[in-house]
């Protein structure tokens, strides 16, 4: 736990949240901002930061209460669709610096939109070199 971490604060129950799923490991409880009613955010509780960095055991357990969660949004907020996300880093847009996923639910015309613009290679052999750079990267 971090004390300066306000999801681990969360955890530990000295910042109030109103929780929708919890077991030893995995907390999941709503948005206070959230982007559509119903946005759940779905933590570790033990502090990991990136999400290349949290073992992959505990990640797979995680990743399956994020798709419960889905499908609670599904069944229990009757969303037309979800969102999920999960940023690295300030400059992917993290704010608080504790692995998290959200869960968005989405519903016909609330006006939230995630479509950016798309960008294009400047030619196929720029793509190449993008892809090459991966593929010797997961070699390693």
């Amino acid at each position: 736990m971090s004390a300066t971490c306000v999801f681990c604060r969360i955890v530990e129950g000295t910042i109030p949240s109103t929780r929708v799923y919890e077991d030893s490991d995995v907390l999941a409880f709503m948005d206070i901002n959230p982007v559509t009613k119903g946005h759940t955010l779905v933590i570790p509780k033990a502090h990991h930061d990136p999400v290349t960095e949290m073992p992959l055991p505990l990640l797979q357990h995680v990743i399956s209460v994020v798709q419960r969660i889905a499908q609670a949004h599904f069944t229990g907020l009757k969303a037309d669709g979800i969102n999920i996300t999960q940023a690295n880093g300030e400059i992917a847009g993290q704010v608080i610096p504790h692995v998290h996923f959200h869960v968005v639910p989405r519903y016909k015309g609330d006006k939230h939109s995630w479509i950016a613009p798309q960008m294009k290679y400047d030619t196929d052999g720029e793509l190449k070199q993008f892809a090459d750079a991966v593929k010797n990267a997961l070699a390693k």
